[in-house]
């Protein structure tokens, strides 16, 4: 396979983004990854209308990895409080998984928060029963620092569940 390259989303890139989003976190396809929320969470992921929101705001970024013009990976940083900046949206293609694609778009957004925003420090939340994804965020670097955040359950913007104890973990780690 061709080795991705990884650039700055723009507005036209949001319908193959969304499509990559979808394809990764979502339904049968997002089966083929050793990775998904499908087993949690039915409906979108999110929608063109918040992917194109995330891309006019200058607070935030979302770094695609393509081969050629096809999306294949794809994460999200944003300027967090003081010197921390969040990531999130990480999504790997199901064919691409277990490939490295998702380190390298971690290390391109740790990178591009550090001099984008001055972060120090970077954060995310994670779905608390995806056991096997917190674990490959530690292998990485980052550790849980103890506090959980509400899922927003009631709202169909960000799936719907399949069970109501869904929360999130929040992660975080140094950078250098």
């Amino acid at each position: 396979m061709s080795e991705p390259t990884i650039r700055s989303a723009t507005i036209a890139d949001v319908p193959a983004l969304h499509a990559l989003v979808e394809g990764a976190y979502r339904g049968d396809s997002a089966r083929g990854g050793w990775t998904h929320e499908a087993d949690l969470l039915g409906g979108q992921r999110t929608d063109p209308a918040a992917l194109a929101a995330i891309l006019a705001d200058a607070d935030h970024r979302i770094l695609l990895a393509c081969v050629g013009i096809d999306p294949v990976g794809c994460v999200q940083i944003g300027r967090g409080d003081g010197t921390t900046a969040t990531l999130g949206l990480l999504a790997v293609a199901p064919g691409r998984q277990a490939g490295g694609l998702g380190r390298r778009l971690i290390a391109a957004a740790e990178a591009e928060a550090a001099t984008r925003f001055g972060a120090r420090r970077m954060e995310m939340t994670v779905i608390v029963q995806r056991d096997e994804l917190i674990a490959w965020y530690e292998r990485r670097g980052y550790v849980p620092t103890g506090e959980t955040r509400p899922f927003p359950l009631d709202d169909p913007r960000f799936g719907l569940p399949v069970r109501r104890d869904l929360a999130f973990t929040v992660l975080a780690k140094a950078l250098s």
